[in-house]
């Protein structure tokens, strides 16, 4: 049997790489102490294929793809909270941006502009920029261009720039990239919050969850309580989990049709 795989790649940044690490042995000791053969080190290959790996015992993703494309592969442990301005609970928003040259603060002044997502798929990214911008396009093309950058960092990075002129950036990546990369943000402004939504949830696949999500869940509560893992938390911005159902995160998806009936079903 192949062995099992723990992903936390959805903020590793490298100034939080070691915090992410020691999150995970503390995770990963208790599994283990339970007689769960848990993973010693973090795999950080593809996420997607973390994701859709049959011997996932623990990941994090976005909300977007966990309501669409992830939702028979994966299965809810729960919802981390954040110290970070933005974050209310377990919810998130992102905050719109940009260049603080640009004389533009209104959103409907953006028109014809270009537009950075770092993915087609991302909540924060897209799904909650394109709610917010549902109501103002009224059924029509906002943007002239849409560029997908890949990342947050990225798109961050083509506001400073002057290649884009408007992105959406979720608040806990925002605080983190904020304080690894500070020039970064010499050249941005914020203009906008979105709406908030649950959080990037953990994770486990969905065929181990139905035996295994229970001790999962334990283990990480474990490590969120350990006072030896303070200063690793507060390094992530963690504050603890909540324990949500499927049902919590049908508030992502209901932000995609009220875009789709506003008549706005794709950012463009």
């Amino acid at each position: 049997m192949d062995a099992l795989v723990a992903s936390l790649g959805m903020y590793d940044f490298p100034s939080i790489a070691s915090a992410n690490a020691e999150l995970w042995a503390a995770i990963g000791g208790y599994l283990r102490a339970a007689g769960i053969a848990a993973p010693e080190m973090l795999d950080h290959g593809n996420l997607d294929d973390a994701w859709r790996n049959e011997r996932l015992i623990f990941g994090q993703t976005c909300g977007y793809p966990f309501v669409t494309s992830l939702r028979n592969h994966v299965a809810l442990v729960a919802t981390p909270t954040y110290a970070f301005e933005g974050c209310q609970g377990s919810n998130h928003c992102s905050f719109v941006v940009t260049n603080a040259k640009s004389g533009q603060r209104s959103l409907a002044g953006f028109e014809g502009a270009r537009a950075a997502i770092n993915g087609r798929d991302s909540n924060s990214g897209m799904n909650l920029f394109r709610g917010l911008i549902a109501p103002i396009a009224r059924g029509r093309p906002m943007f002239g261009e849409v560029i997908v950058t890949g990342s947050h960092a990225a798109s961050i990075a083509a506001i400073a720039a002057g290649e884009a002129d408007l992105a959406a950036i979720d608040c806990v990546a925002f605080a983190l990239l904020r304080r690894e990369r500070p020039e970064l943000f010499n050249d941005v402004v914020t203009v906008a919050r979105t709406q908030v939504s649950p959080g990037l949830p953990f994770v486990i696949n969905a065929e181990l969850g139905k035996s295994l999500a229970a001790a999962v869940r334990v283990a990480l509560f474990a490590a969120l309580n350990d006072p030896k893992l303070a200063a690793a938390r507060a390094a992530l911005g963690l504050t603890g989990a909540a324990i949500l159902t499927e049902a919590d995160y049908r508030k992502v998806a209901e932000i995609e049709r009220t875009a789709v009936a506003l008549g706005y079903p794709e950012l463009a």
